[in-house]
């Protein structure tokens, strides 16, 4: 881009990245995942099963030493590794993208996966491979944690902008031109 003097500027791009707003999301999700879990831990018992919802929705606690539907159990320490290289490269995609829209979908994305990763850490039976704190129940289908329900948010949503883009005219717009 060149001024009116005719010496060269970089090109700017409109706004900041979302880093900031993923972050900030990020640390709020975190917050609230640690908090039910730790509430969970509190008034729940292994094994047993409060109806929420009837059969559909329950709390019931259980630590979760594999990923979805308790899958890997044996490979604990892989999931940690995945969920680490998962907020790399989302903190890397917050940089790049620009808008709050981003920054919201993004930041639910890594909070839940911050989340299941300080349980890795923090809980047994040991750093990196521990169990993760599960507690509600869809029916008999699986059990997971609010941090799982903040990461499918956000996944739809990043979806949903690559899908639909932010800006995209609507069927309106374009009959009216």
């Amino acid at each position: 881009m060149t001024t009116p003097r005719g010496s060269v500027t970089a090109p700017t791009r409109q706004g900041g990245s979302s880093l900031g707003a993923t972050l900030l999301v990020g640390g709020i999700v975190v917050g609230l995942d640690q908090a039910t879990k730790a509430l969970a831990v509190a008034h729940l018992s292994p094994g047993q099963r409060i109806p929420l919802l009837g059969d559909l929705l329950g709390l019931s606690l259980i630590f979760n030493p594999g990923a979805a539907f308790s899958l890997g159990t044996n490979a604990t320490w892989v999931f940690t590794g995945v969920g680490i290289l998962a907020c790399i490269a989302v903190t890397v995609l917050a940089h790049r993208q620009r808008g709050r829209q981003w920054g919201l979908a993004l930041g639910l994305v890594l909070g839940g996966a911050l989340g299941n990763l300080v349980d890795r850490f923090l809980n047994p039976p040991s750093p990196g491979s521990g169990h993760v704190t599960d507690f509600l129940a869809y029916g008999d289908l699986f059990i997971g944690n609010v941090a799982d329900i903040f990461v499918v948010i956000g996944m739809g949503m990043v979806f949903w902008t690559v899908v639909v883009g932010p800006h995209r005219p609507t069927a309106t717009a374009k009959s009216q031109r």
